[in-house]
């Protein structure tokens, strides 16, 4: 099962990475760790260097998540407003260590606010990832009730990438839980009904949705395994892909 040529160069040629808040936390309990950043920065740095256009969502529950906000009383809007503002802070922690990395990139965020961020407007977007800046889409969608998975697939789509990549702690899509189970199994490959039907857990069900209606494939990895996200881009190793 590979994507990649015989002398090991990606077909992709523009990809979606999503990774959630949580990921950038390291083995804190909360926030941001600068060197777990700067890891996952490195990540991208060699998939880029292989020519592959980057397009990145970072969800923002490291610092603030909008249903746990909503389900201790704050009203829900304002709770999924203050998420999105998470996101940002992630996304400029993100560009900050890529740009250490000396690689050019763009926060883009779908809420205005020009004095850290663009605001996203599709085509100026499509035209960074041709001058092969990274772009990173900050603030989901814009709107409450919308998960930074949704905001991924919905960018994805709009920039034409080819696939989602979506970083966890495993290694792929389990029928259980393996932290839980010792016998849990690992799937090369599931349909997106059958992640809605099994509730896989993958994503929420409006980004699968989403994505099996454009025919998006999304591949799930660990982006804990060193050189996981470049190598699964070359064809080697363990992931499971999502698709029609």
């Amino acid at each position: 099962m590979t994507d990649a040529n015989p002398d090991g160069e990606t077909t992709f040629k523009r990809v979606m990475l999503k990774i959630s808040g949580e990921a950038l936390m390291g083995d804190q309990g909360f926030g941001l760790h600068p060197p777990t950043v700067a890891r996952i920065a490195r990540e991208v740095q060699t998939v880029q260097d292989m020519g592959v256009e980057i397009c990145m969502v970072i969800g923002g529950g490291n610092i603030f998540r909008g249903l746990q906000g909503s389900a201790q009383g704050m009203e829900r809007t304002t709770a999924d407003y203050m998420g999105m503002l998470a996101t940002v802070m992630n996304a400029l922690a993100m560009q900050s260590a890529l740009e250490d990395l000396g690689i050019h990139t763009r926060v883009i965020s779908a809420i205005t606010m020009n004095e850290v961020a663009e605001p996203y407007i599709r085509r100026r977007a499509v035209r960074h990832l041709e001058k092969k800046r990274v772009c990173i889409f900050a603030a989901g969608t814009g709107n409450p009730y919308f998960t930074t998975d949704t905001a991924a697939t919905l960018r994805a789509n709009e920039m034409a990438c080819e696939a989602i990549f979506k970083g966890t702690k495993v290694d792929g899509v389990y029928d259980k839980d393996p932290a839980k189970h010792d016998d849990a199994k690992r799937y090369d490959t599931v349909t997106f009904d059958e992640v809605l039907q099994k509730r896989l857990g993958v994503m929420d069900a409006s980004a699968i949705a989403l994505a099996r209606d454009n025919n998006l494939p999304i591949i799930v990895f660990s982006l804990d395994e060193p050189g996981g996200f470049k190598g699964i881009l070359a064809g080697r190793g363990t992931y499971t892909r999502v698709q029609g």
